[in-house]
């Protein structure tokens, strides 16, 4: 089933492709998508890939490539684009984690620049008069961001581990943004759906509107001088522009007209920590993930540990059996997530039992193959010792061996929906991702306790999962995901998929999904499964909630000498590009 389901889409993708190669071809740019017209189609290339959720962003990073650079250089170049032509995820004004395989050193390292709570942040600071939650308060107004790091971590990462000059990486975002770009229909349905929110900022209605106020529809041109200001700035003066410069006081300007937190010394404290990775193995392969505070690399891996103790690839994709045994294992560490995920510079955070085989060992002999256990019969495990759909993911392998992957967010669709004043740029609600109050779901519907409660100068939790497979040593395969915490489960099903399934790699990213997380106690799916296999999930206990779209899965992987680059077709303006020669071509 799973290769009719790939053919599908891949068949709308060809569709949507000849609309990517106008807009590129608006640019005065020749497409540089290789071995396909479709976008969604596995691309190829011998000396680099890049996957990204926006296909000009993806050519950026490979015309960085064809200039020499490496994997890292290629990343930020992207990420830097991403800022302007995916402003729903891609950002300044966000943070995220960037993992990096180094091939001469053959090591792999951790970037946290996630977002950090203001010095004036407190634990109960989003409790109104009855002490209930103010959703308003944590997911829409000045108060909702933490300091931002995507800047400061794009730089550091650059800075240790970049080969191309600093000015050259940020120039082809500074031409978008000032010469603009064509608004595709994924964009200009995005921006509609969000209008009542971004309404609500005159800096965001001034960037995302036109002049009379009307929205901008497939086919205009879209242009963002003050963002194009905002990054020569950064060009010029590298982190030091952003916490310490014009842009600074631009964003602490715009907190104090609207009673934020963010203050100038919160932007000149802000910190990037390099952390090591937390690693596992499943059948033979290596998983090399993001370390707390995101949940995803260790709940990936303790998954993956369950799941070693079933035999998958004697069930069939997509069975109830198959969906039954992984759904069951997710409920097991969205439990443990709950209790035990936070901030490793505030709380002692469980890794090691947490990834050990035995503890997986002991959940999976709790999975009863005939039943679904209800959530609240399933409690967080107790240590023996002491994420919106709006998030994007940047995956990308270099000639010389690198691989980065790295994802970076605002949380919800436009973050607050806040922009700052003159710097063309939106905030982030992130502080939403901390738990306001122990039991209260947050955005995602994720629950949690004192772990990841709000502090001045802690980073909340995250779901984020850039992931780095490797195979008999070797790097195999870099992904990563947005989809707040649906994200984890979406690179779980695409490991669960290339090993124990043996599917390619298209169907691997393609195929249908599904996802638990403990609470609210409910099986959500994807369309395309088959109604049989839904009714017998039911007979066993599982309440079915059917979702749309869940995830964009950005991956590229090296097989048999070449690099295969898929960008998942559920975001339909996504796209890989690879490299045959040291330079740009159409074909290897």
């Amino acid at each position: 089933m799973h290769g009719v389901f790939s053919r599908i889409i891949l068949g709308l993708g060809l569709i949507l492709a000849l609309g990517l190669n106008l807009q590129t071809a608006a640019l005065g740019q020749e497409p540089a998508i290789l071995s396909s017209g479709d976008i969604h189609h596995p691309q190829i290339g011998r000396f680099g890939m890049v996957a990204s959720q926006q296909i000009l962003a993806s050519q950026i990073g490979a015309e960085v490539l064809a200039a020499g650079g490496n994997a890292v250089d290629a990343a930020v170049a992207t990420s830097f684009a991403l800022a302007v032509v995916l402003p729903r995820a891609g950002n300044l004004g966000g943070g995220g984690f960037m993992l990096v395989y180094l091939a001469e050193e053959k090591r792999t390292i951790a970037i946290d620049y996630r977002e950090m709570a203001p010095a004036a942040a407190s634990r109960d600071m989003y409790l109104d008069a009855d002490g209930n939650v103010s959703r308003e308060r944590i997911l829409a107004s000045l108060k909702s961001s933490g300091v931002p790091g995507t800047v400061a971590g794009l730089h550091y990462a650059h800075s240790k581990y970049g080969k191309l000059p600093w000015a050259r990486l940020l120039a082809p975002a500074i031409e978008l943004a000032r010469d603009g770009f064509i608004v595709s229909r994924f964009m200009s349905d995005g921006l509609k759906r969000s209008a009542r929110r971004l309404r609500r900022s005159p800096a965001s209605v001034k960037l995302f509107f036109k002049p009379d106020g009307a929205a901008y529809e497939p086919g205009d041109k879209i242009s963002f001088a003050d963002l194009a200001t905002t990054l020569e700035q950064i060009q010029k003066a590298g982190r030091r522009a952003f916490y310490r410069g014009r842009i600074a006081r631009k964003i602490v300007a715009t907190m104090r007209r609207g009673d934020g937190l963010i203050t100038l010394e919160d932007l000149r404290n802000y910190r990037v920590v390099e952390r090591p990775a937390v690693k596992g193995t499943y059948r033979g392969f290596e998983i090399v993930s993001m370390p707390p505070p995101s949940s995803g690399g260790i709940h990936v891996i303790q998954m993956l540990n369950i799941l070693e103790n079933f035999p998958l690839s004697q069930m069939a994709p997509g069975s109830a059996d198959a969906i039954h045994v992984m759904a069951e294992t997710m409920k097991l560490a969205f439990a443990d997530r709950s209790k035990h995920l936070g901030d490793p510079d505030f709380y002692d955070v469980p890794v090691d039992w947490l990834l050990s085989k035995a503890y997986a060992k002991r959940l999976a002999a709790t999975i009863d193959l005939a039943r679904a256990r209800p959530s609240s019969e399933i409690r967080p495990g107790t240590a023996a010792a002491p994420e919106s759909p709006d998030t994007t993911q940047i995956s990308v392998m270099d000639r010389f061996g690198n691989v980065v992957a790295n994802t970076f967010t605002l949380n919800a669709a436009y973050g607050s929906a806040i922009a700052v004043d003159g710097a063309g740029f939106l905030l982030n609600n992130e502080m939403d991702d901390f738990v306001a109050k122990p039991g209260v779901p947050n955005f995602w519907g994720l629950v949690g306790d004192k772990a990841n409660a709000i502090a001045p100068g802690k980073r909340p939790l995250s779901s984020m999962t850039p992931t780095i497979v490797f195979r008999d040593g070797a790097p195999y395969l870099a992904t990563g995901s947005p989809g707040g915490s649906r994200i984890i489960t979406t690179v779980l099903q695409q490991i669960v998929n290339l090993i124990d399934f043996k599917m390619g790699l298209a169907d691997a990213v393609e195929y249908p999904r599904f996802h638990h997380q403990w609470l609210p106690d409910e099986l959500r799916i994807e369309g395309g499964f088959s109604p049989d296999t839904l009714r017998e999930l039911q007979a066993r206990g599982h309440v079915i909630a059917r979702k749309s779209v869940m995830g964009s899965l950005q991956t590229v992987q090296r097989r048999d000498g070449l690099l295969l680059g898929v960008s998942d077709s559920r975001r339909m303006t996504a796209g890989a590009v690879g490299l045959c020669r040291p330079r740009l071509a159409r074909s290897c």
